[in-house]
């Protein structure tokens, strides 16, 4: 049976939307550039994550000249809410309640000395 189509997108895919996102728009080059700061890929490699993108519907392109321009058709938002939406399908049981007591600080005691005796052990092994 074939695994259901996740919206979170991969690193990869992720990397190339971030950097259209900040650029808004841009043909693959462009793409090359921005994810290159962080991760140096050929160009066919940005080439087929931005075809592979086109077919998944989060981004449109269109012919300019030679080249072709992509543009977002996701948002950020709407990545962050579906990976949110993944999260809290997959580990608290769609339970936003659940979430907010997971990620609510816990309160840490502070260490404490060790006993005295403890002090003169060690200062007896260390001579």
């Amino acid at each position: 049976m074939p695994r259901p189509a996740r919206d979170v997108p991969p690193p990869l895919e992720l990397a190339c939307l971030k950097a259209l996102w900040s650029l808004r728009e841009g043909n693959v080059r462009a793409v090359q550039q921005v994810v290159a700061l962080s991760r140096p890929l050929a160009y066919t490699t940005i080439m087929t994550v931005l075809d592979r993108l086109v077919r998944k519907g989060k981004l449109t392109r269109r012919k300019v000249g030679r080249a072709f321009i992509y543009s977002p058709e996701a948002s950020r938002d709407s990545m962050r809410r579906a990976a949110l939406r993944e999260l809290l399908d997959g580990f608290f049981d769609g339970s936003e309640a659940e979430l907010l007591e997971f990620l609510r600080p816990v309160a840490v005691p502070a260490p404490s000395a060790p006993p005295a005796h403890e002090d003169r052990q060690i200062d007896t092994v260390l001579l």
